[in-house]
């Protein structure tokens, strides 16, 4: 099974992990797993004001802090997982790398670091839900 692990650093990403863990039909190393995280794009003020390749740099350096403790983790796991990233709306690329990759399930939490958050569950989730073809596990 060809599964995406969509990720942002937040409590939910750990939770999420936590359950990978303890279903082994999720968490085998039969299957393939792409960690993969969205950055939100700096306003275009900012972008022009630092230029291109320190806007770049920085998109970079914030996606590697949420990449690397999870693939670390998988790996702890023997899980070899590749990793992703990509600058813009989270819910809508999730959905488009989900489609693209022709992944079989997306794992997620169900809230994340948004300050504009749902109750029943968080406004990324929400627009993933709307957007994506492939069946998508929630995980609270």
């Amino acid at each position: 099974m060809k599964i995406l692990l969509a990720v942002d650093g937040s409590p939910y990403t750990k939770k999420m992990l936590a359950y990978l863990t303890t279903h082994g039909e999720l968490f085998a190393i039969g299957n393939e797993y792409t960690v993969f995280t969205v950055q939100p794009a700096l306003p275009p003020r900012a972008r022009a004001a630092v230029g291109k390749e320190v806007a770049d740099g920085y998109h970079a350096e914030e996606a590697e802090k949420v990449l690397s403790p999870v693939s670390k983790f998988l790996a702890r796991h023997g899980i070899d997982a590749k990793s992703s990233w990509k600058v813009g709306h989270a819910g809508e690329a999730i959905a488009k790398f989900a489609h693209s990759g022709k992944f079989d399930l997306v794992v997620m939490g169900s809230h994340g670091h948004s300050a504009l958050g749902n109750l029943v569950m968080g406004s990324v989730t929400t627009q993933v839900l709307a957007h994506c073809d492939v069946p998508v596990l929630l995980v609270r």
